[in-house]
């Protein structure tokens, strides 16, 4: 059932399973990858906080979270433009540290935190999105963990926003055309 927020129509997209099992995956990778340390998962605000949430409850070994909010959306268009907001308030020197995003497009965000990051003297540094828009994605930054390829439109949901609306649903819509 299509929804409208503010003056755009959304259509039904990716399901909540679809969502769960990726996240699942996810939280497998990093486990596999980081069993013997304990990272620190950086979610970036506001969108990756339902993502942040159900990943760690699929993440079993030991971990932290933090949270750095940072803002480059205007509308319904993704600005190059980025303001880092709220920053990180611990020492992350020769730590893992696991940035989680809810979408990566362009990278303008990701290439802020890494140069954030570089400057922490991390020890590992890596990205998880649960989604990857890669006909967008342009930057040389590796991602680590990807957990669903979509096409470049523009989605609502579970975390992502039209104009402040949409973050609360369980699943992801796509504008209509």
């Amino acid at each position: 059932m299509d929804i409208q927020l503010h003056d755009k129509q959304f259509t039904p997209f990716i399901s909540a399973e679809e969502i769960d099992f990726a996240l699942t995956n996810i939280a497998k990778q990093i486990e596999d990858d980081f069993a013997d340390e304990t990272p620190v998962f950086v979610g970036v605000l506001n969108g990756a906080f339902m993502v942040v949430s159900d990943l760690l409850k699929k993440y079993n070994s030991p971990c932290e979270v933090s949270f750095i909010k940072l803002a480059s959306y205007e509308g319904t268009t993704s600005t190059s433009n980025v303001k880092q907001i709220i920053g990180l308030n611990q020492n992350l020197e020769g730590r893992t540290v696991i940035v989680v995003e809810d979408i990566v497009d362009t990278g303008s965000t990701l290439e802020e935190l890494k140069n954030l990051f570089k400057l922490q003297n991390v020890k590992h540094f890596k990205i998880a999105t649960l989604f990857l828009k890669p006909d967008a994605y342009k930057k040389d930054i590796k991602l680590d963990y990807v957990g669903i390829r979509i096409p470049d439109k523009f989605i609502v949901g579970y975390g992502l926003d039209y104009d402040g609306l949409g973050r609360n649903l369980s699943e992801v819509y796509q504008l209509k055309d």
